[in-house]
């Protein structure tokens, strides 16, 4: 894995640090994106702490179009073209029906979870064309699999609008040695849950999977042979 460059989006907490934690320590160079400063330089710091170098830091918000395209020019010129993306970044909000949500915050979510990673992917794809390699993973939900009405509208739309994203990478750019997987992860103990309407006990989140159990999901994907395409991957905890 030496010399592979990896951006990870969302890369400040939860699923997304914890995935560039662990796909750092193998050797790769690590770009990391996400709207907090601190929280980039704290993932930044448990890389180097479980053996990886120095990250590049970029905070972000990834509906910002020209954020993203100013942070992957970054990339090319410190590190070349991406070789792995990881898509974290992820919103909700508490008022999910159509009752009660507003469509302001319908917008802002879907840009984060759907059109945010349509712009990433875009950005990174041509280099990965030329090199003739690229992995991406999409980190979607399991409401994009199964319905979830507590999901909320704006976020099963978003989610599973992902799914075609992964599928068109794949029929696509297969040819240029590009693959992509849509990650569909059940319920994950992490402080996303805080944006839940009610949020679950303590003995109801020991039963859920771990920000880690899905980067060591992250990392199997990304380190599987080139000729492997994982095109969908759901991960739920036992007997949830």
């Amino acid at each position: 894995m030496d010399g592979r460059v990896l951006w990870v989006t969302g890369a400040g907490s939860g699923m997304g640090q914890a995935s560039a934690v662990s796909a750092g320590a193998s050797g790769r160079r690590v770009v990391l994106s996400g709207r907090r400063a601190d929280a980039l330089a704290d993932t930044a710091r448990r890389i180097v702490e479980a053996g990886g170098s120095e990250p590049l830091q970029l905070p972000l918000d990834v509906r910002d179009p020209a954020a993203l395209a100013a942070a992957h020019d970054r990339i090319v010129d410190t590190f070349g073209a991406v070789d792995e993306l990881v898509c974290a970044a992820g919103l909700n909000a508490p008022r999910r029906t159509w009752a009660d949500q507003s469509m302001e915050t319908f917008a802002a979510i879907v840009d984060t979870n759907l059109t945010a990673v349509a712009r990433t992917a875009d950005l990174v794809l041509p280099g990965m064309r030329a090199s003739g390699f690229g992995t991406l993973v999409l980190i979607s939900s399991i409401s994009a699999w199964r319905l979830s009405p507590g999901a909320g509208v704006a976020y099963t739309a978003g989610k599973r609008g992902l799914k075609a994203l992964t599928e068109t990478i794949n029929a696509q750019e297969g040819g240029h040695g590009i693959r992509a997987t849509l990650l569909l992860p059940g319920d994950v103990d992490s402080e996303f849950l805080q944006l839940r309407p009610s949020a679950p006990d303590e003995r109801t989140r020991a039963r859920m999977l771990t920000a880690a159990d899905i980067a060591d999901t992250v990392r199997f994907v990304l380190e599987c042979p080139p000729r492997v395409c994982i095109d969908e991957l759901v991960i739920t905890p036992t007997g949830f």
